[in-house]
């Protein structure tokens, strides 16, 4: 399926409808392969001992799979996570953003399947894995 969403689109979505949370968020790529998107990480994001917490890892892997669905679908606000399961396999590099890779394994009419990977800004190991399922809302 081909992307109904770019990248300008996607941002512009997450201002217009998640307004709470859009400044944390950069859409990097949107492309058929996926979404890239980065937690801007501040104070915030980090939990003792100078990390990024597991809180703000999962939030960016949902957002990251919800752009990816939405790339794809186009806006619809109501598709919600079902479904994830989350690894958290190394500390993220401290001081670096954080880099979701987004892919969809099966976009169906009702449920979404896919796999997001998070990296630490210039590593190539991930530093979680996500696989996540989304709801689709009847259209």
């Amino acid at each position: 399926m081909a992307l109904v969403m770019d990248r300008g689109a996607l941002a512009a979505f997450l201002e217009s409808d998640f307004g709470q949370v859009a400044g944390e968020f950069t859409v990097e790529r949107a492309e058929e392969a996926g979404v890239t998107l980065r937690l801007r990480v501040a104070e915030r994001h980090l939990r003792p001992g100078g990390t990024v917490s597991g809180p703000a890892m999962f939030g960016l892997a949902d957002v990251a799979m919800y752009l990816a669905i939405l790339s794809r679908i186009g806006p619809v606000a109501l598709a919600v996570t079902t479904n994830c399961s989350i690894d958290f396999m190394r500390k993220p590099v401290a001081g670096r953003d954080v880099l979701a890779e987004a892919r969809l394994l099966k976009l169906g009419r009702v449920l979404a399947v896919g796999d997001v990977l998070l990296f630490s800004e210039g590593s190539a190991e991930p530093v979680a894995r996500a696989g996540m399922t989304y709801s689709i809302p009847p259209r």
